[in-house]
């Protein structure tokens, strides 16, 4: 006798779109995109009727309220066992996914001011869901959960011990896309020393040694590290000082400028924040935004592999990482002297091994898939 899988919901969401998904087991039952939430938004939907968008949603806490009746009529009477969200910061208490109370509600509220791009637009919906159903469990997926078995001396920053204390260190995000790929290596690679490249709109690097979390480029907020679309990536902090005390410019202002007019779109004189943009683009400025992009995640690879005392494997993941070859490419040309040899025609037709047969170094594209490691996770909490 065979036992039908509990029915498990995903939220995913972002600060213009909500991804929602329902699995049955491994198994992706329907999904949903909403885009352009709070100025044209739209939906893309996959196994499913589609969704009407009216009232138009002007945040994700009001796409998550149109998404969870939708949800239910597209599954044919069966019940949701529990619905599983992505926090991106979960603080310096949070190592695994948790049910949500309005304790822990309470408590990732505070830490808003820590990733003020994000965390907001996540609470949302659970508050949403809460207030049109409160029988129904939520649990929240931390994308900081990963790295918190990195080493105290890869957590620390070179300041007083009592800021430390306070919890003034690097955490480390796009956890749940490691924590994915960490379960999805090779064999040959399970139980090596590897460098994820999260390569996105938000990008970052973490080292793995036997699929654990050892160093990772993000630090106390999601805004350290790599350039990104939008966000500067690590920056000297005499520049912050600079700008506040020599420009007069507010903390906000700095806020602004750092996390949307920086990274990318920044690099490449404000032509675009998007790599496909930049790769189509015959401006000068444009490529040399590119080359910024490849030689800072080229520094990072090379760091990491330090940390680990040697590297096997490097994985790229991510909307650029999974489609952007040349950035792929020009990456590891860099870290060919770390004895890693392309495969060129592999990496134009996106390959997921991209090394040659004699490279020393594995190098491998591997998509990643977050709302199935939140339904992983949510099923095992919700359901035990």
């Amino acid at each position: 006798m065979t036992t039908t899988p509990p029915l498990i919901g995903v939220i995913n969401a972002g600060s213009s779109s909500v991804k929602a998904a329902v699995f049955a087991g491994e198994e992706r039952l329907l999904s949903c995109v909403v885009e352009g939430i709070g100025a044209h938004p739209s939906a893309r939907v996959t196994g499913a009727a589609e969704i009407a968008l009216d009232p138009a949603p002007r945040n994700p806490g009001e796409a998550a309220a149109l998404l969870l009746p939708w949800l239910r009529a597209q599954l044919g009477g069966r019940a949701l066992a529990a619905i599983g969200h992505r926090v991106v910061h979960g603080g310096a208490h949070h190592a695994r996914p948790e049910r949500i109370t309005p304790a822990l509600l309470a408590e990732l509220e505070g830490l808003v001011p820590l990733a003020p791009l994000h965390e907001p637009h996540n609470l949302a919906p659970i508050h949403a869901i809460a207030a049109a159903d409160s029988a129904l469990p939520q649990v929240a997926c931390f994308d900081t959960a990963f790295h918190r078995s990195m080493p105290a001396v890869n957590q620390a920053f070179a300041i007083p011990t009592a800021l430390a204390e306070a919890g003034i260190r690097r955490y480390g995000f796009h956890g749940l896309s490691y924590e994915y790929i960490a379960a999805a290596l090779p064999a040959s690679l399970r139980e090596g020393r590897v460098v994820v490249a999260h390569l996105g709109n938000g990008a970052s690097a973490c080292a793995m040694k036997a699929g654990v979390s050892v160093a990772t480029t993000m630090g106390f907020t999601a805004l350290d590290g790599l350039p990104m679309g939008t966000r500067s990536g690590a920056i000297d902090p005499g520049v912050v000082l600079h700008l506040m005390q020599a420009r007069g410019m507010t903390a906000d202002e700095v806020q602004d400028l750092l996390y949307k007019r920086s990274g990318l779109l920044g690099l490449s004189g404000g032509i675009s924040s998007d790599m496909r943009d930049l790769l189509a683009s015959d401006d000068p400025r444009a490529a040399f935004a590119v080359e910024a992009f490849c030689a800072a995640v080229a520094r990072a690879v090379a760091s990491l592999a330090v940390t680990l005392g040697g590297l096997d494997g490097i994985v790229f993941t991510a909307g650029i990482g999974e489609h952007a070859g040349p950035v792929r490419a020009a990456v590891l040309r860099r870290l060919e002297w770390l004895g890693v040899t392309l495969d060129e025609a592999a990496n134009a037709a996106h390959a997921p091994r991209i090394a040659t047969a004699d490279s020393r170094i594995a190098a491998l594209v591997l998509p990643t898939d977050e709302e199935r490691m939140i339904a992983r996770h949510t099923a095992s909490l919700a359901l035990s």
